[in-house]
């Protein structure tokens, strides 16, 4: 299990689909058809740089670490018990050679190893599973912190689209648009840790 690249993945392809729109719009006079259409009376836009949020915002360091370490401690637990199974299996062929085994000890032994096996596969799923829903769980928690801060924060710059920009998804932007550092100072500023990334941080 990669849990680097897990994370970084899922993260970058939450946050590349994220945009506020505010409601800074008014009523246009009425069109040749008598319909009414809503307009904004000036395009106000900006961007984030998702790469700086995910190496400068604090949120985004602490459990980006806890992920990596519940992931490592996943694939060592795998691997111990896989060498394991492999080391019981090898003695059991060696002396199953050397006849060293009743028919019915044989059958019994392998019919053991066979649920290790299985075993081993049903823990695999399990820990895979959990620490996917980990990881759902920080996309959700970042995103939700995000969204929840720009909401505030836009109450008083008033942007009409505030832009996620992840590697060259944006052809161009001018840099006067770039509201990233403003943006991850506030994250920082508010950011709260939670109880599991402290006990993390003291590790």
């Amino acid at each position: 299990m990669n849990s680097k690249k897990l994370i970084k993945t899922t993260a970058f392809a939450m946050m590349a689909a994220m945009s506020l729109t505010s409601c800074n719009k008014t009523t246009t006079t009425e069109t040749t058809a008598g319909s009414e259409q809503n307009a904004p009376v000036e395009l106000k836009i900006a961007f984030v740089e998702v790469d700086s949020i995910m190496t400068q915002y604090t949120f985004c360091k602490d459990y980006t670490l806890i992920l990596q370490k519940k992931g490592q401690n996943i694939q060592n637990t795998l691997t111990k018990k896989q060498s394991e199974l492999e080391s019981a299996a090898t003695n059991f062929q060696q002396k199953l050679q050397q006849n060293a085994y009743t028919r019915e000890d044989a059958e019994r032994i392998g019919e053991s190893l066979q649920k290790q096996q299985n075993d081993l596969q049903a823990l695999n799923v399990r820990l895979s599973n959990e620490f996917q829903s980990e990881t759902e769980k920080y996309n959700t928690a970042l995103r939700d912190s995000i969204q929840h801060f720009l909401a505030t924060y836009n109450k008083d710059k008033k942007y009409t689209l505030i832009l996620s920009k992840v590697g060259d998804n944006l052809l161009y932007a001018d840099q006067a648009y770039d509201i990233t550092a403003e943006v991850i100072a506030g994250l920082n500023k508010s950011y709260k840790p939670a109880k599991a990334a402290k006990e993390e941080e003291k590790k």
